[in-house]
């Protein structure tokens, strides 16, 4: 069966090529804006390819949360843990997501259930629903919304060919990483050391550039800036998913309200975890360290 779907998806992807390939042959004879158009289009379809895991957990939560029914004898939450591995089986034997992103997944869902049970008994949120799947107050479903993070970083990674100029060493990065991790749990006894992890994350990347291939040129952005996009599209996510009461926040218990801005900088920190989780596979893949062989070459610009 996962033969048959990679071959199936196979063939769809070779028929998307062709199609690309007339699209863009049709541009070209239109000048400059059609071209850049059709590099729109592409780089929308390839976020859109890398948020699939995540929008389908959104698709999931706010579906249940209109439609699901109430006294049903599985709990919501319960269904959506069902319903997010059935997910993450499809995407892995269709050949969606490799198995090395698979694990890298399943890595960031332990890490983020871990810091869930931790948070929830802290009251920083709550989950109001009943379940039986769940570890204390955290239904095992909010795993999968951490690896939708990871997932997407790794699919883009694929999708878009990454590449860096003057990217930091991976044990840098490794050690920053562990340090935004422990300061999630610590700065509930001891000072916040938020503000010291943002200097250090401006200081080591604040020099690194992401190369990223839409169609068959690279181009280029300040990695800090992709950093902050990204944490920037997860927290418009967040408010998705605290307006389908998947959680809330003690502000939220009487009502609906916006996660205050401020939360932003949590999901950059939290989103460098994942990013650096996703780094240590592409480096394996490529038997050196992310930053060893930066780009030498002058990126092509249009």
């Amino acid at each position: 069966m996962a033969g048959m779907g990679m071959l199936a998806t196979e063939l769809t992807l070779r028929r998307a090529a062709v199609l690309d390939r007339r699209v863009a042959h049709w541009a070209a004879r239109r000048g400059r804006v059609a071209v850049l158009l059709h590099e729109f289009v592409c780089f929308g379809i390839k976020q859109a390819r890398a948020c699939l895991f995540g929008g389908c957990m959104l698709a999931l939560l706010l579906g249940t949360w209109a439609w699901y029914p109430p006294h049903a004898w599985l709990a919501r939450y319960d269904f959506l843990v069902l319903a997010a591995l059935l997910l993450q089986l499809v995407l892995i034997a269709t050949g969606l997501e490799t198995p090395a992103e698979a694990r890298v997944i399943f890595a960031f869902h332990v890490v983020g259930t871990a810091m869930e049970v931790f948070k929830t008994a802290m009251g920083s949120w709550i989950y109001p629903e009943p379940s039986v799947l769940r570890i204390g107050g955290v239904p095992l479903f909010t795993g999968f919304m951490y690896a939708a993070v990871g997932s997407y970083i790794a699919r883009a990674w694929r999708l878009f060919d990454f590449r860096f100029v003057r990217h930091p060493p991976f044990a840098a990065t490794a050690w920053l990483a562990l340090a935004i991790y422990v300061n999630f749990f610590t700065h509930h006894f001891l000072p916040d050391m938020r503000w010291v992890l943002f200097g250090a994350l401006a200081w080591l990347f604040g020099h690194t550039w992401i190369l990223f291939r839409i169609r068959d040129v690279h181009r280029r952005m300040p990695l800090l800036l992709g950093f902050v996009l990204v944490a920037l599209f997860i927290w418009l996510a967040e408010n998705v998913g605290t307006f389908a009461a998947a959680w809330r926040y003690p502000a939220q218990r009487h009502g609906w309200a916006m996660v205050p801005l401020g939360k932003l900088g949590a999901w950059l920190l939290l989103m460098v975890i994942s990013y650096v989780m996703v780094s240590a596979v592409a480096q394996r893949q490529r038997a050196a360290p992310v930053g060893a062989h930066p780009v030498r070459e002058k990126p092509t610009e249009r």
